[in-house]
């Protein structure tokens, strides 16, 4: 087993206060960020969260035989990204669309554009 001992000859008391101010005051920020990757880890909300940022809104019609699933296995998915947020639903007569919330739009579009430059 390796020595993982820290061994500092001088501490920056500045640079260590400054790093503390820094986290506590983006802590939001990367409680959204880690629910959103924790999220989108999963292949299946990864995907409609692409689906959703590419186009304006889908309904879990639309997503079902987008993605070859079942309604109630789309649903389940959409519920857990309603729960958080992610994405906002909106009625439309007897169907629900569903859409990026603005809030989590920049960050998706940050990850998404991998995914388009994988495409070249």
């Amino acid at each position: 087993m390796g020595n993982n001992a820290c061994i500092r000859t001088k501490v920056d008391e500045h640079k260590i206060e400054s790093c503390k101010g820094v986290i506590d005051n983006h802590d939001v920020s990367f409680i959204r960020l880690s629910e959103t990757l924790g999220l989108a880890a999963n292949q299946v909300r990864l995907k409609i969260l692409y689906l959703l940022s590419t186009e304006e809104s889908l309904c879990v019609c639309d997503l079902s035989d987008i993605l070859k699933m079942n309604i109630s296995a789309i649903s389940q998915h959409l519920r857990k990204l309603k729960d958080k947020n992610m994405i906002i639903p909106e009625r439309q007569g007897q169907t629900i669309f569903y859409a990026v919330n603005q809030e989590y739009h920049q960050l998706l579009s940050m990850l998404f554009s991998h995914i388009e430059a994988d495409k070249s």
